[in-house]
């Protein structure tokens, strides 16, 4: 079984910066890529930023240029860089990583951390 650990988030002040960590652990054989979502109430879950294994990274067009995703390979760990938040960025935020498996490929989510800007 994989396990997928999020901290960082919290309450901040529009225009404010937060930064997200999630920390992948267990079983994992390969990772495909690892990515952030957020959840804000009624609303569906969307993908935020995603970066493949060998580092590439890809962004939803609402944090471009404000949000920097990273990854320590070796840990098996990616940050989430928030900068001049808004009040839009308000939600829960979810870690996934995705592992290629010998059942195939498989995802796994961390537990989520609420993230709230306020204006």
């Amino acid at each position: 079984q994989v396990q997928l650990v999020e901290s960082g988030g919290g309450l901040v002040q529009t225009g404010g910066s937060l930064r997200l960590s999630c920390a992948a652990s267990g079983s994992i054989f390969s990772v495909i890529d690892m990515a952030w979502y957020r959840q804000a109430p009624g609303e569906q879950r969307e993908l935020v930023a995603q970066i493949t294994s060998d580092g590439r990274p890809d962004y939803v067009d609402s944090v471009k240029g404000r949000f920097t995703i990273s990854r320590d390979g070796a840990k098996n760990t990616i940050l989430l860089q928030m900068n001049s938040l808004k009040a839009d960025d308000t939600a829960v935020y979810y870690c996934k990583l995705r592992d290629l498996s010998p059942r195939g490929i498989v995802g796994y989510w961390g537990q989520g951390t609420q993230v709230t800007v306020s204006s």
